[in-house]
């Protein structure tokens, strides 16, 4: 089948172009009503920005100058407290940390010790508080989350339970779901100081929790036996010790790649079937020559460990002092 292509004849000028298809020029009527439209809407447009800015500025005035406000709308008490968060706290913890009188009025309020005190929390990462007229105080925090818990003693004092975030934060924890909280490790191997009225982050934390996140996401299995994580030789020799709750000890290096460790250690645990001959140790440290270490164990017969003799025996526990919950000293 063929195809015909037609071509436009050329033409020379203007002149040439015949008269029903040349654009029509507008008329003198029709450009000054365009003209018109266009300022009309110019117009409009910074009457709006007008608007707009007239109303933030007179907002601002009004939220950081209480002389600028009439006496009756200063009278008015806080009657609203709103909590803008992406974490686990709530409005009794809002009402508990700024303390508010109950006659406290939203223009008496001073704003920036306001926000220091929820800042003095060290779950709040970030804090914002603005007044909403004409009687609602709101808060916008963001939170820290716990990648790890640890307990801490100062002095005489019972320890206490913490969490410790990515960044190396350690704070109280308010809020966090009991079941949520009983899958953190441990951390060990640490020292606590502090820092004014607060305790100094620890240092290392960011490869621990770069740790914890990779093993969490590709072999959640793994992860949660792992019970206590040790950063005592972290500073010194980059790595990490991990103790699981069935008494196996992990050493990662800081060095190379987490996943690919994790890849390892999940092939060694597969390969390892012989009850009798559990891992005990795994250096992961040092590259593609993993040395390991295997433990002896009881034959298990019917669910429980039993003597050549056939009398039965205690489970075996974990050669760990205090692996449940590793007591660390509070230095001042």
């Amino acid at each position: 089948m063929s195809k015909d292509i037609h071509t436009l004849p050329e033409t020379r000028s203007w002149r040439e172009i015949p008269q029903q298809v040349r654009p029509r020029a507008m008329s003198g009527e029709g450009r000054r009503r365009l003209t018109m439209a266009v300022v009309r809407a110019l117009m409009g447009a910074c009457a709006l920005a007008l608007v707009s800015w007239g109303a933030w500025e007179m907002a601002a005035v009004l939220r950081e100058s209480p002389d600028s406000m009439p006496d009756t709308a200063k009278a008015d008490r806080v009657r609203s407290l709103v909590l803008v968060t992406d974490g686990v706290l709530d409005k009794n913890w809002l009402a508990k940390t700024l303390a508010l009188s109950p006659n406290a009025t939203l223009m008496g309020l001073d704003l920036e010790n306001l926000r220091q005190k929820a800042l003095d929390d060290a779950q709040v990462a970030t804090a914002a508080v603005v007044r909403n007229f004409p009687d609602t105080l709101t808060v916008r925090i963001s939170e820290r989350s716990p990648v790890a818990r640890m307990m801490a003693q100062s002095g005489g004092d019972a320890p206490k339970a913490f969490m410790v975030s990515r960044d190396g934060v350690v704070f109280a924890g308010t809020g966090f779901d009991a079941a949520m909280v009983e899958t953190l490790p441990w951390l060990d191997g640490v020292r606590l100081t502090r820092s004014g009225k607060t305790l100094a982050p620890i240092e290392g934390m960011r490869a621990v929790s770069d740790l914890l996140a990779t093993a969490k996401l590709e072999a959640e299995g793994l992860y949660r036996t792992w019970q206590v994580i040790s950063l005592a030789r972290l500073a010194a020799d980059g790595e990490i010790e991990v103790h699981t709750r069935d008494g196996m000890k992990i050493i990662f290096g800081t060095k190379e790649d987490y996943l690919r460790q994790i890849a390892r250690l999940d092939l060694l645990v597969d390969e390892s079937t012989d009850p009798t001959r559990p891992l005990r140790s795994v250096n992961l440290a040092l590259g593609s020559q993993v040395p390991v270490a295997y433990g002896t164990a009881s034959p298990v017969l019917g669910g429980a460990p039993v003597s050549a003799a056939g009398a039965m025996e205690a489970p075996p526990t974990a050669a760990f002092p205090g692996i449940s919950s590793p007591h660390i000293d509070i230095h001042l």
